[in-house]
């Protein structure tokens, strides 16, 4: 008797592997049907990926333009107390200017100089101010708008319409556009005689 070990034949295993239930394909059209489903799965795995890949781009440029937004906006705005200290300042250059006598012909020649030297100081730091984005704005002849202006008192006058400003007492001050301090104004008001007759009938006084 053979004590020879027995070996499987290769032929035995290969019709296992080619028995029932295996999922490998075997003939030319199954391999075409797995191909052309494995390249469906893989156009719309790369689908999804693109859009994803371009939503994360999307957001990292939205992300980008607030954030170079607020660091203008920080470094624009940023000398914002320090901006209305000097335009307060400039102001009172203004007053000291404004209580000098008024000019004329017989003035001491020292009044004359001391005038004209204050008023080419303040052009000059006008003019330094509005290089730096801040600028003076003299709302007189305006219409008002309580964004930039502050009224101080109202006028009757039929020179003006209503609500124009006839008379400023400090002058409007912005920096870079943005509103540092609103002027204080005058503002026109119509005639109470002219409102009563726009505004209805007269009262009858006859007894």
């Amino acid at each position: 008797m053979s004590t020879e070990p027995e070996h499987p034949s290769f032929s035995a295993e290969a019709d296992a592997q080619s028995g029932p239930g295996t999922d490998t394909p075997q003939t030319p059209e199954q391999l075409m049907q797995a191909a052309t489903a494995r390249i469906t799965e893989l156009d719309a795995e790369l689908a999804d990926m693109r859009e994803r890949w371009m939503r994360a781009e999307a957001e990292t440029a939205n992300v980008r333009a607030r954030a170079k937004r607020d660091v203008d906006e920080t470094r624009q705005y940023a000398v914002q107390k320090f901006a209305t200290d000097v335009a307060e300042a400039a102001e009172n250059l203004r007053r000291g200017l404004d209580s000098l006598p008024a000019a004329s012909a017989d003035e001491p020649a020292i009044v004359t100089k001391l005038r004209e030297g204050f008023e080419g100081v303040e052009r000059s730091f006008i003019a330094l101010l509005e290089r730096n984005g801040i600028k003076k704005v003299d709302p007189t002849g305006a219409q008002f708008d309580p964004n930039l202006h502050q009224a101080m008192a109202e006028q009757e006058t039929i020179a003006h319409p209503a609500g124009t400003i006839i008379q400023a007492w400090t002058a409007a001050w912005t920096l870079n556009n943005r509103l540092l301090r609103p002027a204080m104004v005058v503002v026109a008001k119509a005639p109470l005689a002219e409102i009563g007759d726009a505004g209805g009938p007269k009262l009858d006084t006859t007894v």
